[in-house]
């Protein structure tokens, strides 16, 4: 036997205290009040009975206070919490993954697959032994803890209750990695994974990991899988009409049987379009909505089963876009003239272009981005952006390499905002200088000869350099040309949550802020307020959740700024449930759901005997037996 609890020192000390505290209240000789009464004789017969009974008397009272010692006992026995032994060595450490992704909040087991997770895990916790310990870990986009690793239900079941889904793919590889860490040097760790298995490519991952003494248990909630989905949501102005916007969405079928759908697009709240498609098993359908008209700020997509029943997961089934705003950039063109240059920006109505020569002086407000045609002057920090044309100078974000003679795009980076939309391959270029990247730059286009167009960051500014003079090739004759000034000009300022559609749930996002101060309000779509840091200009938070946020300052709301989060994950809505978890060369088994709690915790019955004794000495006091 062992002590869980106090110790068997402190046990013995507050016993002598509490046994001397008793045994001083009984000792006290009452003090009775004096009551002038007549015919004193009288009361001599009654004076002689409490003679006769006063040994009877003393013996009541010692049973009383016997009552209370032994009370008094069993009480600090309970709180030393005994315990045999034998326990202290059978203990099991589990760590109770409970995936907390968006498939969880499929209704095919009602009320929710993560209700039902919930349910399993506390009868999980209920069936522990004494000596048995559990760490309970949601597991979402991060692994995040909800509780210590104890026994404790009055902890584990709070914590378990606390667990809510989010909008967001669970990370089990961050998990089980937590998990094992937390599990170092414990007997008997255990994993064990409460979820519906749709946690991606599991092979890759089984052969990532590795578990090694750890036993590994898979609790699997979910029973269907009949699901359609928003997989991809977004919006954006036309480069070179910025009044205008295009909408790009896609549908998607996660079954092995077609589905007829009906797809709903809304526009400040109102329903711009209504649109039955038919899906075939595990089919993708894009869908292209040209020259948007209807909404101005916000967008919204819904999909529905043709029937009108609802899928089995409803978290995929809303998407939320904002219309980019149309900002206007200020952009400082530094140039002794250039033609096609200056054509290329009268193309973008919401661009205001102040030009200087190079030998005048640069102003010293604020620009967006600064375009330096064949000059590469010291810049002032209020320029946010540059791009360097042909650059010459100090100030030179990269040094020229060899002269280059008759060449062009050999290869370009497509996915590149600054070269998006851009067929190069034919550009042909007379003459130019082979750029040397810096630590950290990009090459973004490249001749056989070497790099021509590159992308970096020098003192906190990003810039685009391009090797060579646009007049000495045929680009300027191409659309491709002011394509590609105005792409550019965009890439810079569209680095803003004011252009950007949607983040995607999951991923760390970074929210250009409103505000100077080292902190920002977030606002969430459940209307939550979030305290967020702000470092270099942008608010840094990890959102899980889709739909509207807003960002705001402490002192001002009025310079909020808008932006939407979507889910954008379709194997996050491939919700089938997996029967089998293997990872680490090791094949999940169920956990032992046997109650060993009632038969361990002497506690429990020592705080009942004490309540069972009180019952008793409140009947026998009310009784006179012990008085």
């Amino acid at each position: 036997m062992f002590w869980a609890g106090l110790s068997g020192s402190t046990l013995l000390a507050a016993f002598g205290v509490a046994a001397l505290l008793v045994v001083g209240l009984y000792i006290l000789k009452l003090r009775r009040r004096p009551v002038a009464v007549p015919f004193a004789r009288i009361w001599d017969s009654v004076l002689g009975d409490r003679v006769v009974d006063q040994l009877f008397s003393r013996l009541k009272r010692l049973l009383s206070l016997l009552f209370q010692l032994v009370l008094v006992t069993l009480l600090l026995l309970a709180l030393g919490d005994p315990r045999p032994k034998a326990s202290a060595l059978e203990g099991r450490h589990l760590v109770v993954l409970v995936d907390i992704s968006a498939s969880m909040k499929a209704i095919d087991v009602k009320p929710s697959r993560l209700d039902a997770a919930k349910a399993e895990v506390h009868k999980l916790v209920r069936a522990l032994g004494s000596a048995d310990r559990a760490l309970i870990v949601e597991m979402g986009s991060v692994p995040s803890p909800v509780s210590t690793m104890s026994s404790d239900l009055t902890e584990l079941e709070p914590a378990i209750d606390q667990l809510r889904a989010v909008d967001a793919r669970a990370n089990l590889e961050q998990a089980l990695s937590f998990a094992v860490d937390s599990l170092q040097g414990l007997a008997k760790p255990e994993i064990v994974l409460v979820s519906d298995g749709a946690l991606g490519d599991l092979n890759e991952l089984g052969r990532r990991v590795t578990l090694g003494n750890v036993a590994l248990s898979y609790l699997r909630v979910g029973k269907s899988s009949n699901n359609v989905a928003i997989s991809e949501f977004s919006v954006r102005r036309y480069p070179l009409d910025k009044s205008r916007a295009e909408v790009m969405l896609e549908v998607a079928n996660t079954n092995d049987h077609p589905n007829q759908v009906e797809l709903t697009l809304l526009g400040d709240g109102n329903v711009i379009d209504v649109t039955r498609l038919a899906l075939g098993p595990n089919e993708r359908l894009p869908r292209f909505y040209p020259d948007l008209a209807g909404a101005s700020h916000t967008l919204e997509a819904k999909i529905r089963l043709a029937d009108g029943s609802p899928d089995d997961l409803p978290a995929d089934d809303h998407a939320y876009a904002l219309v980019p705003e149309r900002h206007r950039a200020r952009i400082l063109l530094v140039t002794r003239g250039n033609t096609y240059l200056e054509a290329a920006l009268l193309l973008d109505e919401y661009l205001d272009v102040t030009q200087v020569a190079p030998d005048r002086p640069l102003p010293a407000e604020h620009f967006d981005v600064a375009i330096l045609d064949g000059v590469a002057p010291v810049l002032p920090s209020s320029v946010a952006a540059a791009l360097y044309i042909d650059p010459s100078g100090p100030a030179s974000p990269n040094s020229l390499g060899k002269e280059l003679k008759d060449f062009g795009f050999d290869t370009w980076d497509k996915k590149s905002g600054a070269l998006r939309f851009l067929a190069l391959g034919d550009v042909q270029v007379s003459r130019g200088h082979a750029l040397v990247p810096g630590a950290g730059d990009r090459v973004l286009g490249a001749s056989e000869q070497g790099p021509i167009f590159v992308s970096g960051v020098r003192s906190g500014r990003r810039f685009f350099a391009l090797g060579f003079d646009p007049r000495n090739s045929d680009w300027v004759l191409r659309v491709a040309w002011p394509l590609f000034v105005l792409n550019c000009i965009n890439d810079f300022v569209e680095d803003d949550a004011g252009y950007l559609s949607s983040f995607r749930t999951g991923s760390v996002w970074q929210i250009p802020a409103p505000t100077a101060s080292e902190s920002a309000i977030l606002i969430d779509p459940s209307g939550d307020r979030h305290v967020v840091p702000v470092k270099e200009g942008r608010a840094v938070y990890r959102g899980e959740e889709a739909g509207f946020y807003k960002l705001t300052t402490n002192v001002n709301a009025d310079t909020a700024s808008e932006f939407a989060a979507n889910l954008s994950d379709l194997e996050e809505s491939r919700i089938e449930p997996a029967r089998e978890i293997a990872l680490g060369g090791k094949h999940s088994t169920l956990p032992d759901l046997r109650s060993r709690r009632a038969s361990r915790e002497i506690w429990a019955y020592l705080l009942a005997a004490a309540a069972l004794l009180s019952v008793v000495e409140w009947l026998t006091y009310h009784r006179r037996v012990t008085v």
